[in-house]
């Protein structure tokens, strides 16, 4: 395995047959699918679908997240060869893991975009897969929660992100990637008693009944303090993971729209992310990563490792139940 498959492996994207495993292909080459996972809409024996979201119409500041989806998909070609590390498992061979592309959407119908966004992840959640999202703006998590909300109930929120996006806005129909969790939390798909916000450093008066663990409690008490304060607030509910990179400081994720000093260090993320291990996780997003403004990849990079990191979550939650 590894020197032998990787003289022969080209676009398994298309050509791989087993939905787990490792794969040996060079990473400079080839069709670049999510951790060169097989292309398919069929999800029979199907656990995660990875999908992309190109969206970025919602967006206060600078444009280019829906060049997202194209930018980790091609930084996560580092990945496929080994198991993730700082795991006591290995995600990869254990489940089967497809993407299943990008949602097909009408960019000159803006309105009509959170609807046929809800029904694209109520297609996976009703065959029985769990979805992570590949953004796209902050915005995308809305819509995406309604459909998780609609089967399993009020979700528990584990949000990083540098802003809290619970500033108020009771125009439903509204398109704002400042405002969602408002709007979220105001129609019942998530609850606030049970939600956590990490990394945030800008105001706003308002939490809305949301546990807040900021960058500085972060860098001040330590990665293990924030994560049990987490465990505790989440409990066992089904909870959704949406990270937005510019929780990230931007020394370590330029490429976004909405920069702000004083975030979470890469390690600090990554450590987080792997002790969180257990929670009761059903889907997540990774949002926010521009590619315009990501001058060296290294957001898309940062942003490919914690799609990496949801799926191994959703892994070994899987692996309790």
């Amino acid at each position: 395995m590894g020197l032998e498959d990787a003289k022969n492996q080209v676009d398994q994207a298309f050509t791989r047959d087993d939905l787990k495993g490792h794969s040996y292909e060079n990473a400079f080459g080839g069709a670049t699918s999510f951790l060169r996972r097989k292309y398919t809409k069929d999800l029979t024996g199907v656990d995660i679908a990875i999908t992309g979201v190109p969206f970025d119409q919602a967006v206060t500041n600078r444009t280019g997240t829906r060049l997202g989806p194209r930018a980790i998909r091609e930084a996560s070609a580092l990945q496929p060869y080994d198991p993730p590390y700082g795991w006591d498992f290995d995600v990869l061979s254990e489940r089967a893991i497809v993407d299943y592309g990008d949602l097909a959407f009408d960019y000159a119908q803006v309105s009509a975009f959170p609807a046929t966004l809800t029904n694209h992840i109520k297609g996976i959640l009703d065959a029985g897969v769990a979805s992570v999202a590949l953004g796209g703006d902050h915005y995308i998590s809305f819509p995406i929660l309604k459909a998780y909300y609609e089967k399993y109930g009020p979700m528990s929120l584990l949000h990083f992100d540098a802003h809290s996006d619970t500033w108020a806005d009771d125009d439903m129909e509204r398109i704002d990637h400042g405002t969602m969790f408002y709007k979220a939390i105001k129609l019942g798909y998530v609850d606030p008693k049970t939600s956590v916000q990490v990394g945030i450093r800008t105001y706003n008066e308002d939490t809305m009944g949301v546990t807040t663990i900021d960058a500085r409690e972060v860098h001040e008490g330590g990665t293990a303090a924030a994560v049990e304060k987490i465990k505790a607030v989440l409990g066992d509910n089904p909870t959704y993971l949406t990270f937005d990179i510019d929780a990230l400081d931007p020394a370590f994720a330029p490429g976004t729209g909405t920069p702000v000093w004083g975030g979470l260090a890469s390690w600090q993320a990554a450590a987080m992310l792997r002790d969180l291990a257990g929670i009761n996780i059903k889907g997540g997003d990774i949002v926010e990563v521009s590619p315009p403004f990501d001058t060296t990849g290294a957001t898309a990079i940062a942003g490919a490792h914690v799609a990496t990191e949801i799926c191994c979550l959703l892994g070994a939650r899987m692996r309790k139940t």
